[in-house]
């Protein structure tokens, strides 16, 4: 099996793409915050780059002092909330077929309160 060098791999991917799921005000963002190290709020950008206020799935949300992250926040799922749940699978599915290494997730965060 052949051996994959991490550096090399980060630098073909260039950011690190996570998609983080979760209810509503379970804290993600905090999480995101700390793993980041920073407290400010992150930027959101549409797939076009321009800058906006909202959490879409789609958008991407990158923190200023660790741009090499990428994250996409499920919005928070609510008791019932098919919508936001079927949004999600779009994505997903949408993401693993992408023909790029640097569009696709590479992670899946899932956020749980106790």
């Amino acid at each position: 099996m052949a051996t994959i060098d991490a550096q090399e791999l980060r630098e073909s991917i260039g950011r690190f793409r996570v998609l983080i799921v979760g209810r509503a005000n379970a804290g993600k963002t905090t999480i995101l915050q700390k793993v980041c190290n920073t407290t400010d709020q992150p930027e959101v950008y549409d797939a076009k780059g321009n800058k906006r206020g909202n959490h879409d799935i789609t958008n991407e949300m990158v923190f200023k002092s660790n741009p090499s992250f990428v994250f996409h926040d499920s919005c928070g799922f609510e008791a019932g909330s098919e919508e936001e749940f079927e949004s999600m699978k779009r994505f997903i599915s949408e993401r693993v077929h992408a023909t790029k290494l640097e569009e696709r997730i590479h992670a899946i965060w899932q956020v749980t309160t106790l």
